[in-house]
C-alpha cells in the first residue's frame, strides 16, 4: 500500500461528492490513518467513521489560525505525526469582474489562498521535525486559462495564488525532505458542479476534452494520491493537471 501507516490530513474533505472525501477514500484504501477536516464536525466524523477504524473527523475553519493550531495538536496527540496534508479546501463563485464586491474577493481568496497558508504553516514545522513530509495544493484549470467556467476573476486569481504559493514553499521547504506540489484539476462532477451544467452546456464542454468526458472525483483523488506517496519522491514545485486535455500547453 502506498500511504501505509501514513497520517494525512484532508481539508474540506466531508462533502459527499467531493474531491475531499475521494481523497480521504483512496488514502485509506492505501493505508494512510486519515484525518477529516471540515467546518462541519458531524459529517466530518462521519465520514472517517465510514473509512473504517483508525481515522480522526474534526471540525476546523481553514481561515482561522487557532481553530487550525488545536485541530493539529489534536492530530498529533492522536497519532504522533503528520506525513501528507492535502489543501482541498475551497469555494468559488460565479460572477463577473465588475460585480466582485469586497467581501466576496475577501471570502474567495480567505478560503482558497489564506487557507492553504495557514494549513502548510501550522504542518510544517511537524514535518521539518519528522525529516519530511508531503503538501498537496489544489488549484485549478481556471488559474491557467483565466477562468471561463464556473469561477469568478477572483476565483481564478486565488488559484493562480496558489500555484504561486506552491512553489514558493516547494523551494524554501525542499531542503528539510518537504515535497510541496499542486493539481490544477479540470471540471469535474462534485457537489459544487452539479446543479450548474445542463444538458446543453454539458455536451458543449465534453465536445471541448479530448478524452471525452467530465472529470471524476476518484481522478484527482489518484493524482494526490501520486504526489503524496513515494511514487513522487522527486518532485517538488509541480503542477500536475488532471483535466482530461481541456488545457494543454
Amino acid at each position: 500500500m502506498l500511504l501505509n501507516d501514513k497520517v494525512a490530513i484532508i481539508t474540506g474533505a466531508a462533502s459527499e461528492r467531493g474531491i475531499g472525501r475521494a481523497t480521504a477514500a483512496c488514502f485509506a484504501h492505501h493505508g494512510a490513518r486519515v484525518v477529516v477536516l471540515d467546518l462541519d464536525e458531524a459529517a466530518a466524523q462521519r465520514n472517517a467513521l465510514a473509512l473504517g477504524s483508525g481515522h480522526l473527523g474534526l471540525a476546523a475553519n481553514v481561515t482561522d489560525a487557532e481553530a487550525i493550531q488545536r485541530a493539529v495538536a489534536q492530530v498529533m496527540n492522536e497519532y504522533g505525526r503528520i506525513d501528507v496534508l492535502v489543501n482541498n479546501a475551497g469555494i468559488t463563485q460565479p460572477v463577473k469582474t465588475l460585480e466582485i464586491a469586497a467581501e466576496d474577493y475577501n471570502r474567495i481568496l480567505d478560503v482558497n489562498l489564506r487557507g492553504t497558508l495557514l494549513m502548510s504553516q501550522a504542518v510544517i514545522p511537524v514535518m521539518q521535525r519528522q525529516g519530511g513530509g508531503s503538501i498537496v495544493c489544489l488549484s485549478s484549470v481556471s488559474a491557467q486559462r483565466g477562468g471561463g467556467i464556473f469561477g469568478g476573476p477572483h476565483y481564478s486569481a486565488a488559484k493562480a495564488g496558489v500555484l504561486g504559493l506552491t512553489k514558493a514553499m516547494a523551494r524554501e521547504f525542499g531542503p528539510d525532505q518537504i515535497r510541496v506540489n499542486a493539481l490544477t484539476p479540470g471540471l469535474i462532477q462534485t457537489d459544487i458542479t452539479g446543479g450548474l451544467l445542463h444538458d446543453e452546456r454539458r455536451h458543449a464542454i465534453i465536445d471541448s476534452i479530448p478524452l471525452g468526458r467530465l472529470g471524476a472525483a476518484d481522478d484527482v483523488a489518484h493524482a494526490a494520491l501520486f504526489l503524496a506517496s513515494d511514487l513522487s519522491s522527486y518532485l517538488t514545485g509541480i503542477t500536475l493537471d488532471v483535466n482530461g486535455g481541456m488545457l494543454i500547453h
